[in-house]
């Protein structure tokens, strides 16, 4: 196994697969679940947002969207078990099924939640898929920790009311999201952050823009780790910034908290 300089696995062949059954089977028996555990604040703060800003549909940019399963989560009402239990197993059904099924799924299911749901990421597979499927409104294919957004990609993230994340930060910062603000203008934020990434950088930038953060206490489970080495290597990681893995990390398990930024108009 290839680790990365944080001390996580490197599991980026499962971003980059046509439709997301690798994705599934690979993070299944790790119990990953971040994206079920942020659902229940994502929706209060979409609705909040609705009540507060008076817009009855906002769009959702979800930073690291991948294969959009928080959209698919949200504007579905799904769980993460209906999700592992759609795309793991003995499938062999042609590609062109799969996303059949779940465009099918989302014109069944897909007004849950009135929201507008934009992805951002680097993967041209996962964009691809979960905008044909009809989880995402629209994908931008991105980097912008290193580039200012094309003026394509500036009207794409013109009209973003909320900003989501479940894991992608501390792999990109604080460059992405001051880009993401200059061209939508003060969109509310919630941000799950594995703990071994400070926040103080971003949470720094957002502040002289204007935003005030609030961190929850409350810890989340991301997923276990995939090897006894990987947990040495992320023990020594949070070691390195500070932070006591007693009785969290220690025990085996990757934990975030959840971030919320907002801007008064």
């Amino acid at each position: 196994m290839r680790f990365d300089a944080t001390g996580k696995v490197e599991l980026d062949h499962i971003y980059t697969q046509p439709d997301p059954r690798a994705y599934f089977s690979s993070l299944r028996g790790l119990e990953y679940q971040i994206p079920q555990l942020a659902k229940p604040h994502f929706t209060a703060l979409i609705d909040d947002y609705r009540a507060v800003r008076g817009i009855d549909t906002p769009t959702v940019l979800d930073i690291g969207s991948s294969y959009g399963i928080n959209a698919a989560l949200l504007r579905c009402d799904l769980t993460m078990d209906d999700l592992y239990d759609r795309y793991c197993g003995i499938d062999e059904r042609a590609h062109a099924e799969v996303l059949a099924d779940d465009q099918e799924l989302v014109r069944e299911r897909g007004k849950a939640i009135p929201a507008r749901f934009v992805g951002l990421d680097i993967s041209e597979p996962a964009l691809s898929y979960a905008t044909a499927a009809g989880f995402l409104d629209d994908g931008v294919r991105a980097d912008l920790e290193r580039s200012d957004p094309t003026p394509e990609q500036a009207r794409q993230l013109g009209d973003v009311d909320l900003v989501i994340s479940t894991g992608s930060l501390g792999y990109v910062g604080a460059n992405t999201l001051t880009r993401v603000v200059a061209a939508s203008g003060a969109p509310w934020m919630a941000h799950f952050v594995l703990r071994m990434f400070p926040f103080d950088e971003i949470e720094s930038s957002l502040d002289q823009l204007g935003y005030t953060t609030v961190r929850h206490d409350q810890v989340f489970k991301q997923r276990r780790f995939i090897s006894p080495e990987e947990q040495s290597r992320v023990l020594d990681t949070l070691s390195g910034v500070g932070v006591d893995p007693t009785g969290l990390e220690s025990d085996g398990w990757f934990y975030a908290q959840l971030h919320v930024s907002k801007r008064p108009t």
